[in-house]
C-alpha cells in the first residue's frame, strides 16, 4: 500500500527553473505538486505543464493577501478567495490552503491584531468560514485550514492548536472544509502527535510532513515517521501525504528519505 503523495515545489526542486520542478517531481515518483501562492504563476503554463508531464497541482494559498480574523476584511477576503478558486479551476486543482492570518513572501504574519479580543477572532473567523464552504460547493473545491506553528516560523498566528481548528471545523460541519496537519508545526506548538490524531482524524483533510528541528526530510529529527505512517495506515487514510519540507542537504537526498517511507507494507513488519 502507498499513500498519494504531493511534493512542496517551493521548498523542494529549488535548484531547477519553477516549472521545470514538476516533471522532476513527476520522475520521482509524486501524483501531486504544491505551492504557495498562486498570483505571481503563470497559470497557462501550470496547465499545460501538467497536463504533458501527467501530474496534478494538488493544492495552494487560498488566502494569503487577507485574514480570516479581520472584521473589517470580510468582504475583500471572500473575494480573494473566490479569485483563487477560480484559479484553482484554471489549473484542475481540487483543494486550497487558507490561514486565520495573512502571510508575507517569507511566511510572516503580516498583522497580529493585538487590538482584537480572542472573541473578536473567533467570531469573525467563524463568520467567514460560513461563507467560504458555501463559496467552496460552488466552485466545487475544497478548503483546508492550517494552524501554524508560533514559535519558528509565524510568530503571532492567531490559529496554533488542532483542538481549535478541529470545533470551529465541527460547528461550521461542511465536507468542504477539513484540518491541514503539518506535522511539523503542530510538533513544535503542541506535541501529542498520537493523541490530536486519535481525537480530530475525521477533522482532518490532508497531512503535511517534515521533521523537528529543522524542518527537513522525515528521519532527520525527533519525530517517529515510521510509527506516524503506521498511524496513517491505522486510519485506512485515503487523503494525500504532503511534503512541505527544505532538505537538509539536497533534493535528491531528501526525495531518497522520502522513499523509504512510502512502502507501508514494509514498515508494517518493522516491530516500532
Amino acid at each position: 500500500m502507498m499513500f498519494k503523495q504531493a511534493v512542496c515545489i517551493e521548498t523542494l526542486y529549488t535548484e531547477l527553473p519553477f516549472l521545470e520542478r514538476f516533471k522532476a517531481a513527476k520522475i520521482d515518483g509524486f501524483d501531486f505538486v504544491e505551492f504557495w501562492d498562486w498570483e505571481d504563476k503563470n497559470l497557462d503554463a501550470i496547465d499545460r505543464i501538467c497536463k504533458k508531464e501527467d501530474i496534478q497541482v494538488k493544492s495552494f494559498n487560498g488566502d494569503s493577501t487577507y485574514s480570516l480574523i479581520d472584521p473589517e476584511k470580510k468582504k475583500e477576503y471572500i473575494k480573494f478567495l473566490q479569485s483563487s478558486m477560480k484559479a484553482a479551476q484554471k489549473i484542475n486543482a481540487k483543494t486550497l490552503t487558507i490561514h486565520s492570518n495573512a502571510l508575507d513572501k517569507e511566511g510572516n504574519v503580516k498583522d497580529f491584531y493585538n487590538e482584537l479580543t480572542d472573541t473578536h477572532k473567533i467570531c469573525t473567523m467563524y463568520d467567514t468560514l460560513l461563507k467560504c464552504v458555501k463559496l467552496a460547493e460552488k466552485y466545487d473545491v475544497s478548503l483546508n485550514l492550517e494552524p501554524l506553528n508560533i514559535y519558528i516560523d509565524h510568530k503571532g498566528n492567531y490559529l496554533k492548536s488542532t483542538q481549535t481548528a478541529a470545533e470551529i471545523i465541527k460547528l461550521i460541519d461542511s465536507p468542504r472544509l477539513k484540518i491541514l496537519y503539518d506535522i511539523y508545526h503542530m510538533q513544535i506548538n503542541e506535541g501529542n502527535l498520537t493523541y490530536n490524531m486519535d481525537k480530530y482524524w475525521n477533522e482532518i483533510g490532508h497531512v503535511h510532513i517534515a521533521d523537528v528541528p529543522g524542518r527537513h526530510e522525515p528521519g532527520t529529527g525527533e519525530i517517529n515517521y515510521k510509527y506516524i505512517y503506521k498511524l496513517l495506515h491505522k486510519y485506512e487514510y485515503k487523503g494525500c501525504v504532503g511534503y512541505e519540507l527544505f532538505p537538509k542537504k539536497s533534493t535528491k537526498q531528501a526525495v531518497k528519505a522520502i522513499k523509504s517511507f512510502r512502502n507501508i507494507d514494509q514498515l508494517l513488519e518493522e516491530n516500532i
